[in-house]
């Protein structure tokens, strides 16, 4: 038998007043992005903004359905429709914030391993890591350095 260690480095920012103004817009733009959230059933919005390298910001919010399989999340509906819209163009940052109706958020809430394995697939597209900026409503950021970060054993098409 043989052991194997996984590390993810993450930065830890006491709050968004650290990062750089670039980085601000995009937490910003994402904090937007929660008031087009249709959450319904659950009352958890999250917002996700993305930084493409043509230095064009886009963002978009988690879509619930009745039938829980159907929801789509923000991070996919945010990848997807800058794909739409910009197809070649690689996504440098990903900014994602959550907000509950029943609590406040104080801590960075991260991606749900479908958006982890999409975040992932969309770095292998565009040869171009995706920097995850993560915050709750408040409090500390979580800048991790891409993708592979997120999901360390991935699955991609190299296997298919």
């Amino acid at each position: 038998m043989k052991k194997h260690v996984l590390k993810t480095a993450i930065e830890v920012y006491a709050s968004e007043k650290e990062l750089s103004s670039e980085d601000q817009k995009l937490i910003k733009k994402a904090k937007q992005a929660l008031k087009k959230s249709y959450s319904p059933y659950s009352n958890f919005k999250v917002g996700a903004a993305i930084l493409l390298k043509n230095g064009k910001m886009m963002s978009g919010a988690n879509q619930e359905n009745a039938s829980y399989p159907l929801c789509l999340c923000a991070e996919r509906v945010t990848i997807a429709a800058a794909d739409s819209v910009h197809p070649k163009v690689p996504i440098l940052a990903m900014a994602i914030t959550a907000k509950s109706a029943s609590i406040t958020i104080i801590k960075p809430v991260a991606p749900c391993g479908a958006c982890r394995q999409v975040i992932f697939e969309t770095e292998m597209k565009h040869d171009t890591p995706m920097r995850i900026l993560l915050q709750g409503e408040t409090g500390k950021v979580y800048v991790i350095a891409g993708g592979r970060d997120l999901l360390p054993l991935s699955f991609d098409g190299s296997l298919l």
